[in-house]
């Protein structure tokens, strides 16, 4: 088949830009990257041929080779791994096919500093693009496992690349970088010397569990020399705390979390007895971009006897720890096990609840001992961790011992729901709460009126999930988690200043108006009444007890689900000037019909003060200018 050119994507054209004209500080991470992949590409054929045994490929010697050439000033990086089909070439090699492309390139653009920009490379699986930034012209040779044509490809990163297929490809993918020109004023970047290329395996991918080979290097005869392993092959999870540094540890996350900055926590565990397994977990000082999108890829690694069985596996951990990176590996499991076994496998059931409970106690312990720390963590990761307070009910009480919540009693920490229990006041029976979007939008709430006078403390819930794990969880240690936007709200009658005989004269005085307000605002609220939570604001609006929130009506539908519209209760401020006219207003006339106009802006005041949007906002901006024209 004759050789065709190709046109990269734009996208591709722009990453290939920023790699060509880069200024890293650090550009060793290609080769990290390019082992990475070729590792990978081992794995994948070990499994394939534990799950196929009529695959007709070579798993005799897996292993990656190294090899450079001075005189030609090439690097040379090799595998016999899995390989990629002529088409597979054109959508993994050609194009930037995975979603996130965008996302990438714009958080590279942002990177403040060139360790950043070098990370972000692995972190949205666009590693074998690092080549350019050593390299002029990049050639690739492949043939998959079981095929018989091969597929080269080539492209000097200017816009465009070429394919053709060969008869004479081994098994495998060769990647050869044909290097920049040297800088004589730079040896520390000549990836032609043998030392450079060892101090960098050595650095990122010792622990790589297949072998690294050195090959083509000459000695002192002019012969080639045997070729060298390079790497050390060790199971980092298998080694004790005191074996392995800190830095082997961050770089073996870095290497299977695809990041490049240090991870937050690292946990160790090893189980013995009936069913023996190591895990080596990590949780990450950041938040993928792509954490609360469908097609997030989560789930740790699994290994059998050290030989790795499976990417991304979900079964080991549940949804909401979907963050968690690391590694797992069992003694007694199958290693043809496959995604469907592993869900009724009691063995992963096993491990699953063992490894929920370390990670949980690892960020209790966290809390306790560095509030910094825990910060960081909860600020990235504390939405996704409170949907295990919806679905995981055994681990509800760990899940709620870590979790802590914006408070009007804190500024710029959060709190525990123990520490909010240890501040109540000796007459309060629940724990207050209100849901929104921002801080912001609902610490200046008018539900938040009498509490913000009375000194109550409230929880400031801001995440979609609050909507929903609050209903779930229903109380902590005796105390009711109670909404302040639904239901009554009665806040200690006793210090209020009204007796009770005054409130009940009150409610006698405003029966009329509250009736009539019910009629004609029937399309849109339930009942009108007034209101013992509001101190400045004329009105605002209360969901009931048992009904749905806005919001959470709102993230139903985004799910496709079909619910009814929940009318409200319109609740007004007897003491606001606005409302004490109103009143007058209406024990004066008899036609009342000016006064309608007044009763809607009033409902749309109050769906304005709670973020909403009034459902007609020409009438509303109609009815605003004419009142104002009016005071003129």
């Amino acid at each position: 088949m004759p050789t065709e050119t190709f046109e990269f994507q734009v996208e591709a054209r722009q990453l290939l830009q920023l790699m060509i004209h880069s200024v890293y500080s650090n550009k060793d991470v290609f080769l990290r990257e390019l082992v990475s992949n070729a590792s990978d590409a081992l794995d994948k054929l070990r499994l394939a041929a534990l799950r196929d045994d009529t695959l007709d490929a070579d798993v005799s010697d897996l292993h990656i080779e190294l090899e450079t050439d001075k005189d030609a000033r090439t690097l040379t990086v090799r595998d016999n791994g899995i390989g990629m089909s002529y088409d597979e070439v054109g959508q993994l090699i050609g194009t930037i096919a995975n979603s996130g492309t965008a996302e990438f390139l714009r958080e590279l653009k942002e990177a403040q500093d060139g360790a950043g920009a070098e990370g972000l490379i692995g972190q949205f699986g666009v590693g074998f693009y690092s080549g350019f930034m050593v390299a002029d012209e990049v050639t690739l040779v492949t043939r998959r496992a079981g095929e018989s044509q091969g597929t080269r490809w080539s492209s000097r990163g200017e816009g465009t690349y070429t394919l053709e297929k060969t008869d004479d490809a081994p098994q495998g993918t060769s990647v050869t970088l044909h290097l920049k020109p040297a800088d004589p004023d730079n040896q520390l970047h000549d990836y032609t010397s043998v030392w450079k290329i060892k101090e960098i395996v050595k650095r990122y991918s010792d622990f790589i569990t297949w072998p690294i080979r050195l090959v083509g290097e000459k000695g002192e005869d002019g012969e080639a020399a045997e070729p060298e392993t390079l790497n050390s092959m060790k199971a980092l999870w298998a080694r004790s705390r005191d074996e392995v540094s800190e830095e082997e540890y961050h770089e073996l996350y870095k290497h299977i979390g695809h990041d490049w900055r240090e991870p937050l926590e690292t946990i160790q565990l090893q189980a013995e007895g009936t069913f023996e397994y190591q895990a080596l977990l990590f949780l990450p000082s950041h938040a993928p971009h792509d954490l609360f999108q469908r097609d997030f890829r989560h789930g740790l690694q699994l290994y059998v006897k050290r030989v790795f069985i499976m990417d991304d596996c979900e079964a080991l951990l549940p949804s909401y720890l979907r963050f968690v990176k690391g590694v797992v590996d069992a003694q007694d499991l199958s290693l043809n096990v496959s995604r469907e076994i592993l869900q009724q496998d009691r063995h992963i059931r096993m491990m699953q609840r063992r490894l929920t409970k370390k990670v949980l106690s690892s960020v209790k312990s966290m809390m306790a001992d560095d509030a910094e720390r825990y910060a960081t963590f909860w600020r990235e990761f504390g939405a996704v961790l409170k949907e295990g307070l919806v679905t995981d009910a055994d681990n509800r009480d760990a899940l709620l011992a870590v979790a802590s919540f914006a408070s009007t009693a804190e500024e710029d920490k959060t709190v525990t729901l123990a520490q909010y229990v240890e501040r109540m006041r000796e007459d309060q029976e629940d724990i207050y709460y209100i849901t929104g979007e921002s801080r912001a939008s609902i610490d200046s709430s008018p539900h938040m009126e009498a509490f913000r006078e009375r000194g109550i403390e409230v929880l400031l819930l801001t995440d979609p999930v609050d909507e929903v794990w609050v209903d779930a969880v229903g109380e902590y240690e005796g105390k009711r988690l109670r909404s302040i936007a639904k239901g009554e709200i009665d806040l200690d009658a006793r210090a209020d200043e009204k007796s009770e005989d005054d409130r009940e004269a009150q409610a006698e005085a405003y029966a009329g108006l509250l009736g009539w307000m019910r009629e004609r605002l029937e399309e849109d609220v339930k009942e009108v009444r007034l209101s013992t939570r509001l101190t400045v604001s004329p009105a605002c609006l209360v969901a009931d007890a048992n009904d749905l929130t806005p919001a959470l009506e709102n993230m139903y539908r985004a799910m496709g689900q079909e619910v009814p519209r929940t009318k409200r209760i319109l609740e007004l401020n007897p003491d606001h000037a606005l409302v004490k006219g109103l009143n007058e207003a209406y024990g004066e006339r008899e036609d009342r019909s000016e006064l309608t106009d007044t009763a809607e802006l009033l409902y749309s005041l109050a769906v304005l003060a709670e973020g909403g949007r009034p459902k007609d906002p020409a009438r509303f901006v109609q009815l605003m200018a004419d009142r104002l024209e009016r005071t003129l």
